[in-house]
């Protein structure tokens, strides 16, 4: 199982980790997303996952997402 993990901006609550938490399930080939609002940092385990498409969901949660991060 692959795992990607990168530094988000912009989350300050529990709320804003669900968000992203929702959009990034979503992506093909996700099995687990871990949300760690205080480290800034969301972590993805799956399957052939797609760098774009997991950084578009943050976006599309309404965050910033950096560069992976080596997990």
């Amino acid at each position: 199982m692959a795992q990607k993990r990168y530094t988000v901006t912009g989350m300050t609550c529990e709320h804003c980790a669900a968000s992203v938490r929702e959009e990034v399930s979503e992506v093909a080939g996700v099995s687990e997303v871990v949300v760690d609002v205080a480290a800034n940092s969301v972590t993805v385990h799956g399957t052939d996952l797609d760098d774009a498409r997991l950084r578009a969901a943050v976006v599309e949660a309404g965050y910033t997402v950096a560069d992976p991060v080596a997990a």
